[in-house]
């Protein structure tokens, strides 16, 4: 569908991409992977036609079309919500408009005979026509329908996009991409503005969507669940995996481990041959051999590994100061701008090391309570912190607070203290600061960067109580995971709002659902927290439930529709353990075939043909056996997924 062929791109003397060639199909569910300024954007400019590289052809098809949902986009007012997203449809829209017209000049005209009526008459048949082909039947159904999907009230649709954040007006314009239904859609960090429930759904979406799909994202469940192809850049160079992002991880660490071999032989090599020149430089006996070797040296390509910090980076919390049992206790908190109620008679204990989690749809309050217990905002109601509770809050606009003229080691030298302090450089490091960046001024870092040095500052601070607002949107997967080691070690208690599926996994156990003005506690983890909501929405969101009278005794219904739960519940346990059963045959399987992909790829020149034939033949049964186990995976896959409803 789309090929890139040999393609140089280089921005000073840096180059970016070395010959890299790729292919995407239709269908593709590409994950685009590497280093923060691997150029993931960069390729993502080129696909999109917004960048044209230095050297080597891009290929695309004269009449595709291509959806481009950048990290940072200019928008225009003037539009309601709904207004600005139906406008992706201008094709239909102007059709309608001509349908209109039309209409209105037959209403003013009684020539009914004339070749003039008659061609009005077939004119607007013909609009008709185009307009039913194009599904404009539906469009009003389908943008109402794409909105609720990315968290939009239907209260909302006519709400000012002057009126929104960048998150939402981020969404209007992932609406519009995802209704006109590209051939190709390119995402860069889709999720980053997006609450789980939207998250959900925009999988659900992207998951039957027709054409093809290439995103970068920095959340390993949204792109386990999407993608089916994983392309690492890395030094200039792509690396296709034909798997998804946690395949990609094992797949990929296996070849750093050759790389690394590779790179050790050679450096070893490099070692032996400039010490034979240097030992044997000024020797008349040796000389063809020297020179023969610098020649050898010159024409030497270097092996390079991927820039990849191993070095264990370990941030410690300082102890957190000893705070009251209570650490914080609400009695009837109620929240109102103007009109607009967004909390209403919230009731709230958490005690002293405790770790929690706010989630619920943008807009039900997660920010406004979090903003409530800092004293950021006014309310009614109770509010009492615990004896000596000291409060790190970490807000989507820490930013402010930093002072613009230090430079960001600056910033983190005047609160280190201790053993910390000669860690500086690797912590900073460890969120994405590297080289000259330290030595940048916080007024010339970007909002990203500004973000990051404020959740640096947070972790060397002794609190006990951390409040933190989406502390991940600006950080990549290793960032994030240095991040939540920290987090998981801090012995004080944490209030944790995060979209972030698998950051929050491990890190709370409890998590606060906000809904309609309140909130509804929920004990256990996140993914236990998910799995109750996804049960009850597939057997409940479309019907009204009763509610029980006092006393009342289960009905033989409802002890049938139990006992068929109960069943259906063993099934799914059944199913999957045979899943993960056929898994790992399967990765044995890929695993011996990749060995025979080596062996043929540097043969063994001393093997008789009949070796040779016998090693084919064995070659030929691992791809039959791997073919059989992948066609029972698939079928058991899908009856998993009938089972818990994905194919609904």
């Amino acid at each position: 569908m789309i090929s890139l062929d040999q393609v140089h791109v280089q921005f000073g003397g840096f180059e970016l991409f070395k010959e890299v060639s790729i292919l995407i199909n239709p269908r593709d569910r590409i994950g685009l992977v590497g280093n923060n300024g691997a150029g993931k954007t960069t390729l993502l400019n080129i696909l999109s036609g917004l960048q044209r590289p230095d050297l080597g052809t891009v290929t695309l098809p004269k009449e595709i079309s291509i959806g481009y949902l950048p990290q940072q986009m200019k928008t225009e007012d003037g539009k309601s919500i709904y207004d600005e997203t139906i406008s992706a449809f201008s094709e239909i829209l102007n059709l309608e408009l001509e349908i209109r017209q039309i209409n209105i000049e037959l209403s003013d005209r009684e020539d009914y005979e004339s070749r003039e009526y008659v061609r009005l008459i077939e004119k607007l048949s013909e609009i008709n026509e185009q307009l039913r082909m194009k599904g404009g039947a539906t469009i009003q159904e389908n943008v109402e329908k794409t909105l609720l999907g990315l968290g939009f009230g239907k209260q909302q649709l006519h709400q000012p996009t002057s009126e929104l954040s960048g998150g939402w007006r981020m969404r209007i314009e992932l609406a519009k991409i995802l209704l006109v239904k590209p051939e190709l859609v390119l995402l860069d960090e889709p999720t980053n503005h997006l609450d789980i429930e939207s998250i959900q759904w925009l999988e659900g979406f992207l998951k039957d969507y027709p054409g093809a799909v290439v995103l970068v994202s920095h959340d390993r469940v949204f792109l386990d669940s999407i993608t089916n192809r994983t392309i690492e850049i890395s030094l200039g160079q792509i690396y296709d995996y034909r798997v998804p992002y946690s395949r990609y991880v094992t797949l990929r660490e296996e070849r750093r481990e050759q790389q690394m071999a590779a790179y050790r032989n050679q450096q070893k090599m490099i070692g032996d041959t400039e010490r034979f020149i240097e030992r044997f430089r000024y020797k008349n006996t040796k000389a063809v051999q020297v020179q023969s070797r610098i020649k050898q040296m010159k024409k030497l390509e270097r092996i390079e590994i991927d820039d990849e910090d191993t070095s264990s980076i370990k941030i410690n919390f300082p102890p957190a100061p000893r705070s009251g049992t209570i650490a914080v206790e609400c009695e009837a908190i109620n929240k109102s701008y103007g009109s607009n109620k967004v909390l209403e008679g919230v009731d709230l204990i958490i005690e002293r090391g405790e770790k929690v989690a706010f989630v619920g749809k943008n807009g039900e309050g997660k920010t406004t309570l979090a903003r409530i217990l800092v004293g950021e905002l006014d309310y009614r109601g109770k509010l009492k912190l615990g004896q000596n509770v000291q409060i790190g809050y970490f807000a989507q606009d820490q930013d402010t607070l930093l002072n613009e003229n230090l430079t960001v080691f600056q910033t983190i030298d005047q609160i280190a203290v201790g053993e910390i302090r000669t860690k500086i450089r690797g912590i900073l490091g460890a969120f994405l600061f590297q080289g000259d960046d330290i030595e940048k001024k916080v007024k010339v870092l970007s909002g990203g960067e500004r973000s990051r040095l404020s959740l640096i500052k947070l972790l060397l601070a002794p609190y006990n109580l951390l409040i933190l607002d989406e502390p991940t949107n600006h950080l990549d997967m290793r960032s994030k995971d240095i991040l939540k080691q920290a987090l998981s070690e801090f012995n004080g208690t944490m209030i944790l709002v995060s979209h972030d599926r698998e950051f929050l996994n491990g890190l709370t156990e409890k998590v606060y659902e906000f809904k309609k003005r309140n909130i509804k506690e929920n004990m256990g983890g996140i993914y236990e927290f998910l799995e109750k909501r996804k049960l009850k929405s597939l057997r409940d969101l479309e019907r009204v439930q009763k509610p029980k009278k006092p006393g009342s005794t289960m009905s033989t219904s409802q002890k049938m529709k139990y006992l068929e739960k109960k069943e259906s519940d063993k099934n799914i346990r059944k199913l999957i353990s045979q899943i993960r059963k056929i898994e790992t045959e399967i990765g044995k399987l890929e695993t011996e075939i990749e060995e025979m992909d080596l062996k043929f790829a540097n043969p063994d020149k001393k093997n008789t043909s009949e070796e040779d034939h016998t090693m084919y033949l064995s070659y030929k049964k691992l791809q039959d056996d791997l073919q059989e186990w992948l066609e029972v995976w698939e079928k058991l896959q899908l009856k998993l997924d009938s089972l818990i409803g994905l194919d609904d």
